[in-house]
């Protein structure tokens, strides 16, 4: 066997190797539908919910509640299409979508996302409004890259953007609608592109 052909096996068992502990079947197309459901969702609660005049929206008012569910319904929406997308990719390359490293994936994903939640209901109860989304976006970002090791792919890079914007959020918090909507929304939506054009290159 040549120097050569030894390199190239070594590689296809690396190759081998980091599938078999990753999970590889996120569908870029998941991550489009995911940014077009914020911007609408933002725009709804824009336009039907937010107060013209500028004040807060006081916590238990039907605004509130309205908020919460248009919040519940685009992570609702994104959830059920990156599971059906991913489901299918998962099904035409014959592989596994609920195994170790799945289970892996959503552990490190679901601990910071729940835990940042959760701060964010106790900090909404003591009617801390001001960095409700920079604190979303910073705990979505650190949720992003903390289950990054277990998934193919650059979805690491999504979260430090988010961290990034989350912390931009916090210097400029007038402006936490817009960089809401630049991070659920265009990020997701420039992130799913850049996902397929790699999809078509491996294809």
């Amino acid at each position: 066997m040549s120097e050569q052909e030894y390199l190239k096996d070594i590689s296809q068992i690396k190759e081998l190797m980091n599938r078999s502990s990753r999970f590889i079947s996120l569908s870029g197309l998941s991550g489009i539908f995911a940014g077009v459901y914020a911007i609408v969702g933002a725009m709804a609660a824009y336009f039907f919910i937010f107060p013209a005049n500028g004040e807060a929206i006081i916590l238990h008012s039907w605004k509130f509640r309205a908020l919460l569910g248009i919040l519940a319904g685009v992570a609702i929406l994104s959830v059920s299409t990156a599971l059906l997308l991913t489901t299918q990719k998962a099904k035409k390359n014959n592989e596994k979508i609920w195994d170790k490293t799945t289970r892996r994936l959503l552990l490190n994903f679901l601990i910071p996302l729940v835990a940042g939640g959760i701060y964010i209901l106790i900090k909404l109860s003591s009617q801390h409004y001001g960095l409700t989304g920079s604190l979303m976006l910073l705990f979505y970002g650190l949720a992003l890259v903390n289950a990054s090791k277990f998934t193919v792919g650059n979805i690491k890079y999504l979260g430090y953007a988010e961290i990034i914007l989350g912390l931009f959020c916090a210097a400029f918090p007038g402006y936490g609608f817009y960089f809401w909507v630049l991070g659920f929304g265009v990020l997701h939506i420039v992130y799913g592109f850049v996902m397929m054009i790699q999809e078509k290159k491996h294809a």
